[in-house]
């Protein structure tokens, strides 16, 4: 039996019997608490999608959790920045109207949600979520928005260059096109080297 106390408990109480049954667990509400019931491998994933849901992000991204590819990331800001003024920090974040929150989102295909208590959630495929929380480290430590998303790009061209080849096909590649892929890993290496 794992318990969980919540601040906010609209999602819960409007989503807990979709949550119950995919989850399946028994999900108790006793006032701010929510207690879960059920095997304990099922009550650590469920444990896992509350914090989430606790955290901000709505039952249906949370649920995403579920899949053991998918992690949640909270970052306090201030463990990266030596700013008073955190609204500015969040401000970075968030971008004008939503603009760079909308893009680190798209390029990486992470969520992110932002509270005004100077926390970063960040939901995201294990093999992107560390270039999304570099790029939103960099972005609080006051790097340029420009750089965080060249950043972000570099790393997903160069997983996708590396995802249509990994040498399992019987394919016959020319030695002047595997130099050239060669040439190119080595200069992105050299880049990420002087970042």
């Amino acid at each position: 039996m794992e318990s969980l106390m919540f601040e906010k408990m609209r999602e819960i109480r409007k989503e807990r019997l979709a949550l119950e049954k995919a989850l399946e667990v028994k999900i108790t509400l006793r006032g701010r608490q929510v207690i879960m019931e059920g095997d304990s491998f099922k009550e650590f994933e469920a444990k896992r999608v509350l914090e989430a849901i606790q955290f901000g992000f709505s039952a249906k991204k949370a649920l995403m959790l579920l899949d053991e590819d998918m992690i949640f990331r909270p970052l306090m800001m201030k463990n990266f920045t030596r700013r008073k003024n955190m609204y500015d920090v969040r401000s970075r974040i968030i971008g004008k109207e939503g603009k760079t929150k909308r893009t680190i989102e798209e390029i990486t295909g992470c969520f992110l949600v932002i509270r005004e208590d100077n926390q970063v959630g960040v939901i995201g495929n294990a093999e992107v979520i560390d270039e999304a929380t570099t790029a939103i480290t960099n972005i609080i430590k006051g790097s340029k928005h420009a750089n965080a998303y060249n950043f972000l790009e570099r790393m997903n061209s160069r997983k996708k260059k590396l995802g249509k080849d990994l040498g399992l096909k019987e394919d016959e590649k020319s030695e002047e096109d595997k130099a050239e892929l060669d040439e190119k890993d080595e200069d992105m290496d050299e880049e990420e080297e002087s970042l």
